[in-house]
């Protein structure tokens, strides 16, 4: 077992008392450690690294309230980030361009998707 990977144990045996009380924390650190088996199947050592380290980051300072924050935060700039879609779009059928309604109707239909996505996620 590699140093690294040992540390990795360690900082997740300690923090399992602090995970138990915050099930959204404990699903993101599984998650994280999905992606990090993963990673080291392709022996992809840059994502391992950055893995490695929100894993961490997580252990160390996770708490459910701030997770919740931060994902209601990412929906309204998400849904910011529609409504400005959806002026360009107007914008672009004011002037009657089809090619620039496309390209707007097609960023717009993303932002949607990512969106509806972004909302479907726990965090």
């Amino acid at each position: 077992m590699t140093l690294r990977s040992l540390l990795t144990v360690i900082l997740f045996s300690a923090s399992g008392y602090a995970l138990a009380d915050n099930p959204l924390c404990q699903q993101k650190v599984d998650d994280i450690q999905q992606q990090l088996k993963e990673a080291k199947a392709h022996n992809n050592d840059r994502k391992v690294n950055g893995l490695e380290r929100a894993l961490s980051q997580v252990q160390g300072s996770c708490t459910d309230a701030a997770l919740q924050q931060a994902h209601a935060e990412n929906i309204r700039e998400k849904q910011k980030e529609v409504a400005e879609r959806q002026q360009d779009l107007k914008e672009a059928q004011t002037k009657g361009d089809r090619d620039d309604i496309a390209k707007r109707q097609k960023k717009l239909d993303e932002e949607r998707e990512e969106l509806s996505t972004l909302q479907q996620q726990p965090y």
